[in-house]
């Protein structure tokens, strides 16, 4: 067999490149070591010579992977780019090559590609007759299709433009749970007033409250015909964004049949149209006049375009909206999806989506064991999205107690701890490919969708067992700490000095201020003042042996110059933590007033000893007389006649602020004084040995808890690996000097210096 050596050649530089650039080796140049480029020696400008494909493709890994150093994420998801992403990666290249053939030869190829997708395509998820065109954004299909209704219903709009529109306004309508975004990027790309979109809303008493609410919508398309407009085109979900949920597709049809309206559907529940066993709702998408698929996520495919099938007899009106085109080379965007189809086949294609929806079965089947947690799944039996959420009123029901009216704000509050669960499940369980999502009625929910991340990530059936080992370890840690929110704001309550802050957002136990008690400061120095307080007793309680991590909160959370205390666990003595709180917060706020009232003291103490200094100079002149002073009579007087003087020397006490005698100093051959160091104050509650902080005697608790007992998991994780020494209780010497040895602070020497002789 003829083998084009082009091609040969293309498939082994793409081979080694792609091993280049994921594993992160060398290119199989012997000369690839001389080459290698660091981050700080990447040139500026372009090299005179050029370089080879192995320092490029060098390059380029040192580029991918330049933040990795700095940044050291605890998790990052990584796409496994398997043997089809290679196929699909080779597609990129083989559009290029083949657009430089002649036309003729060009033109039979690019068929033939065009051909073989679109039809494999609609028999694998049974869409009869259909036509197909790929894009990049996976909005643009709808774009297309919606010019090609616009042409179809105002057949002079090819001639007349939008002018024709203004006779009979169209109305595009789409479900309230749509893709955010999604119709104000039509009318802006269509030339459409946001009057020309019309926002269904989704059921309020029967059905799913994530499906189109259907009366309410032929209400709405009556009154619209009524006042003179023409309904449009009908976007609705085979699986929402949020929850997955399917409209019913059936009676959409119907409704849209009855109006002469164009019915689009998107959704990841369309991929369940190639399994053998697919659910009603979703079958009825067959019967639709456009769909929209992603089949780059469902199959782990990198940069393949999206497809959407459609149905229309007119070719003229598929050129005019752009859904075909005269151009050869824009055919070439099926190629990649053209060689990857053919690499996995029919039942590697099924495969792939049925090992998704059987992870999801699987989830769902472990989380209905579970008390604390509540599932949103419209179809149990074959739903490829699982939604779930930490329950409080769940919760409260395996505790034998109502929580009905618990506290203000429990929704908040519990959106806050269910976000902060999927953080940690994410991080734990990256394989996963958990993600937030905030629903209208839910709220924050926890959402696994294999079908959009499994191919990617290569989920298996083991990742989900961990997935729920880890939840389960979670659980007890948000019952704790929604239980214990309560007691902690009590029993802050009961300290004067410290306030409570209602941050809803901030999933832990709460956050606390410490207020000085000083009041004649004014506004702008209190608030100095609580900043400075409050930074340094986060540093104290940083420093503390204890499970809690304690943090100033959210990045733009609304609340400053406050600490915020993290998860906690079912042993902790809250009482015991507040105390704490409140004992260093006193600690800091004392010493700080010691420290400014110290200049005062100062101050005022060398005045007096500047006056004491003058008045023993004057005593020690009258006692010795004038000849002394002269210095070589003074000499000869005091050897023939030593005199003893009367006057004492004095040092300045810094810690009492006063001047004493120097007497005891020079007798004793030590300083003394009448203060001791007060001793630091512990906490009442004795602690057993290993055992930390905040940790009540004989709980239940164990320090196994203490990896997920916090918003930090990574730095507990670590504080666990590494503990921090404990600190010493302070023991008492047998003597305490109070006066400080500096040389900045003056003394009065113990014989006064002579001053100059005045003259009688």
């Amino acid at each position: 067999m003829m083998v084009d050596p082009t091609l040969a050649e293309m498939g082994k530089n793409l081979n080694e490149a792609m091993k280049i650039l994921e594993d992160g080796g060398k290119a199989s140049d012997p000369d690839a070591d001389r080459r290698q480029f660091s981050r700080s020696s990447i040139p500026g400008p372009l090299q005179g010579d050029g370089q080879d494909v192995a320092s490029i493709l060098q390059l380029v890994q040192n580029l991918m992977h330049e933040d990795e150093e700095e940044d050291k994420p605890s998790h990052r998801r990584m796409q496994n780019v398997g043997e089809q992403g290679h196929m699909a990666l080779l597609g990129h290249s083989l559009a290029a090559y083949i657009s430089v053939l002649d036309r003729e030869r060009l033109r039979k190829l690019i068929t033939r590609i065009a051909s073989d997708t679109t039809l494999w395509l609609c028999r694998l998820f049974r869409y009869e007759s259909g036509s197909a065109y790929y894009h990049e954004d996976d909005r643009e299909g709808l774009l297309k299709v919606c010019r090609l209704v616009i042409n179809t219903r105002y057949e002079d709009y090819s001639t007349e433009g939008y002018t024709v529109l203004n006779s009979r306004q169209p109305v595009i309508y789409q479900s309230a749970t749509c893709r955010p975004g999604l119709g104000q990027h039509l009318c802006s790309q269509l030339a459409l007033p946001l009057s020309s979109l019309c926002t269904v809303p989704c059921n309020t008493m029967f059905g799913s409250q994530h499906q189109m609410d259907i009366a309410l919508l032929d209400k709405l398309i009556r009154e619209d015909v009524e006042t003179g407009k023409l309904p449009l085109l009908l976007i609705a979900n085979a699986g929402t964004p949020g929850a997955g949920h399917t409209d019913k597709l059936g009676r959409l049809k119907e409704l849209c049949e009855q109006y002469g309206m164009w019915l689009h559907i998107e959704g990841v529940n369309l991929a369940t149209l190639a399994l053998w066993e697919v659910s009603s709702p979703v079958t009825a998408a067959t019967r639709s006049d456009s769909m929209t698929l992603t089949l780059g996520p469902w199959l782990g495919l990198p940069a393949v375009p999206a497809v959407t099938l459609y149905r229309h007899e007119d070719p003229a009106l598929s050129l005019a909206a752009g859904l075909t085109s005269s151009q050869p080379v824009e055919k070439l965007r099926a190629l990649p999806l053209w060689l990857s189809l053919q690499y996995l086949g029919h039942d590697g294609i099924v495969e792939k989506i049925r090992h998704a929806v059987e992870l999801s079965q699987q989830l769902l089947e472990k989380l209905k064991t579970l008390a604390s947690i509540k599932t949103s799944v419209e179809d149990e039996l074959n739903s490829p999205v699982v939604v779930f959420r930490f329950s409080q009123e769940t919760s409260a029901e395996s505790s034998g107690g109502s929580v009905e009216g618990y506290f203000a704000g429990e929704r908040e509050v519990l959106d806050s701890l269910n976000r902060w669960l999927c953080e940690q499940l994410a991080q734990l369980v990256p394989a996963s490919g958990v993600d937030i999502v905030e629903l209208e009625d839910e709220g924050t929910c926890v959402r696994f969708t294999p079908l959009m991340t499994a191919a990617a990530l290569g989920t298996q059936r083991c990742d989900v067992d961990l997935l729920v080992e880890r939840l389960i370890e979670l659980i007890p840690v948000l019952n704790c700490t929604l239980r214990l929110r309560l007691d902690f704001r009590e029993e802050v309550y009961r300290h004067s000095a410290l306030s409570y802050i209602e941050d809803l957002s901030w999933p832990g136990l709460g956050a606390v201020r410490y207020e000085p008690r000083v009041e004649e400061l004014t506004d702008s120095k209190r608030k100095l003042e609580v900043e400075k307080i409050n930074s340094e007793l986060l540093v104290k309680l940083g420093d503390l042996d204890a499970d809690l991590i304690f943090s100033t909160g959210l990045e733009f959370g609304p609340e400053k110059d406050c600490i915020f205390i993290g998860m906690a666990t079912e042993d902790l003595d809250v009482a015991e933590l507040v105390d704490t709180i409140a004992a260093l917060g006193r600690d800091i706020e004392e010493n700080g007033r010691l420290l400014e009232n110290m200049t005062e003291v100062v101050r005022k103490g060398i005045q007096e000893a500047e006056l004491q200094l003058q008045k023993d100079n004057q005593d020690k002149l009258m006692e010795e007389g004038v000849l002394r002073q002269i210095p070589l009579v003074g000499s000869v007087l005091n050897w023939f006649s030593p005199f003893q003087s009367t006057v004492k020397g004095r040092t300045f006490n810094l810690a009492a602020g006063s001047l004493d005698s120097t007497e005891p100093t020079y007798s004793m051959k030590a300083q003394t004084g009448g203060l001791v160091s007060p001793e630091t104050p512990t906490s009442s509650a004795k602690r057993l040995p290993g055992q930390r902080l905040f940790r009540r005697e004989g709980a239940g608790g164990s320090d196994s808890h203490s990896e997920t007992s916090s918003v930090g998991q990574a730095e507990d994780f670590s504080r666990e690996r590494f503990p921090q020494p404990t600190t010493p209780s302070p023991v008492q010497d047998e003597a305490v000097s109070v006066v400080p040895e500096s040389p900045e602070i003056p003394q009065v020497p113990a014989e006064p210096e002579p001053t100059q002789e005045k003259v009688p």
